[in-house]
């Protein structure tokens, strides 16, 4: 299967099976795109009267673009075979280990964010703080489950973590414990939405947070519209300068501006370069899932502004990149050489196999958002997961498992996409998000083009 398409003046063909990613001209780009379904002689007949007044174009000239293609072929390059769909739960069986952990200290929070799918950081119930108690359990159940491997990883989150501080300093020291009598090594992090950071928090956070991820969704007036306290006073003017400073002592890596986009600002890419302006390097900008009938909610007539917003955006970044000051956006972050290897693009991010989420009562879901839906409960860090039930329907999640992905170049991109974001649209975690399948599609288009482009660059130095 290829995907061809043009982006910005460019003519690509994605080999989907292998992940080849080919830069052609456009006499190339035609014969790729006839060449399975039609004859050599078809294929010669049809370019030379498209391009009957291009002298260039000849039979010798068609003959050896096919030439290369077959090369390709048999390399395993283009029009590469599927050798994984065969295996793909054999892969996912692989996933017999827990490495990662989203531990929710605070289901409470100072904010009250119009579209929270926590339900203001409370998850279907009432606030609750975790305590120590149930933190060291669930540092000690993850390295149980651990087996052999050494790096674990474990987020700090809410609602809001902050509201739990000292909790999170003590589990962070109980951790580096853990670590010298197992031989593990945490990777700690935490999402905050910035509101009680102060500068005693700091140093702390740089010294032990591998990674900080920090709530704002763009320019004043549409941070402010959805993420304001309970009073209905906006946050954008208290965190900014809190995230700068942050983000400055942390020499612009290893953070991320993190935010979320609606129906209210389809002009997204705008929120990007503010923040970008605002002199952030790490930046994402994720699309909104919400019940249909909210007003903020993404609708279908959204859709052709949105796509646009990406193509602007990579467009954009190109211009700064060469100008030297450009900036991340996670979405176009891909590794077209040593990137996740085919288990991990086939069986995806190790929701309810390699990683869980734990409520502040200690209580085990497949992810952070599904805690507190109690039919997706897993068990509890004292007692260990008792509903195998549940956990093996995630360990059926992989792209195989959607028939929608058979066909969608992206596949091998996004693991099947979300499977939370599938259950919450599609009642199934085996759906599909079909209107995130749409942007994503064309945010792999753009992050590919840019890697294209940045592959000429340097050719041309």
């Amino acid at each position: 299967m290829v995907h061809l398409y043009k982006k910005n003046g460019y003519n690509i063909a994605l080999d989907v099976n292998s992940g080849c990613v080919h830069a052609v001209d456009e006499v190339a780009y035609d014969i790729i795109g006839l060449y399975e379904n039609h004859t050599p002689e078809e294929i010669t007949a049809e370019i030379l009267k498209k391009y009957h007044d291009r002298p260039d174009v000849t039979a010798e000239e068609i003959a050896g673009v096919l030439e290369d293609i077959e090369q390709l072929k048999a390399q395993g390059k283009l029009f590469a075979e599927d050798h994984y769909k065969g295996i793909a739960k054999e892969f996912k069986n692989r996933q017999s280990v827990i490495k990662a952990m989203c531990l929710h200290v605070a289901h409470d929070c100072n904010l009250s964010c119009t579209y929270c799918f926590a339900g203001e950081g409370k998850y279907h119930g009432c606030s609750a703080l975790m305590s120590l108690e149930v933190g060291k359990r669930a540092l000690d159940y993850l390295i149980e489950q651990s087996g052999t491997r050494r790096n674990l990883e474990v987020d700090f989150f809410g609602g809001e973590p902050l509201m739990n501080w000292e909790v999170v300093k003590e589990l962070v020291a109980y951790g580096r414990e853990l670590e010298k009598t197992h031989d593990k090594n945490f990777r700690f992090t935490i999402t905050t939405n910035g509101i009680l950071l102060n500068e005693s928090m700091y140093d702390f956070i740089n010294k032990e947070m591998s990674n900080v991820v920090l709530s704002l969704d763009g320019r004043r007036e549409v941070n402010d519209r959805m993420r304001s306290s309970r009073n209905g006073k906006g946050s954008y003017d208290l965190i900014v300068p809190k995230f700068k400073e942050l983000a400055d002592l942390r020499n612009q890596e290893n953070y991320y501006i993190r935010g979320t986009y609606t129906h209210y600002n389809t002009d997204f890419a705008e929120d990007i370069l503010h923040i970008a302006d605002l002199g952030f390097k790490e930046i994402s900008l994720e699309p909104v899932v919400a019940p249909p009938d909210a007003d903020y909610a993404l609708r279908e007539s959204d859709l052709p502004v949105l796509l646009d917003q990406y193509d602007k955006l990579a467009v954009e970044m190109l211009r700064r990149e060469k100008k030297g000051n450009g900036f991340t956006f996670f979405h176009y972050m891909i590794d077209l050489t040593g990137g996740p290897c085919i288990v991990k693009r086939v069986s995806g991010c190790g929701v309810g196999t390699e990683y869980v989420a734990v409520s502040p009562e200690g209580d085990l879901y497949p992810c952070h958002q599904f805690v507190g839906e109690e039919n997706f409960k897993l068990g509890n860090v004292f007692t260990g997961i008792d509903n195998d039930a549940v956990r093996d329907q995630f360990r059926q999640c992989n792209i195989y498992a959607h028939k929608e992905c058979d066909d969608c170049f992206a596949r091998f991109y996004c693991s099947g996409g979300c499977v939370a974001n599938a259950y919450h649209s599609t009642g199934s975690i085996n759906g599909v998000y079909e209107f995130g399948c749409e942007l994503h599609r064309r945010r792999i288009e753009n992050a590919i083009m840019l890697k294209v482009a940045q592959f000429e660059a340097e050719q041309a130095e």
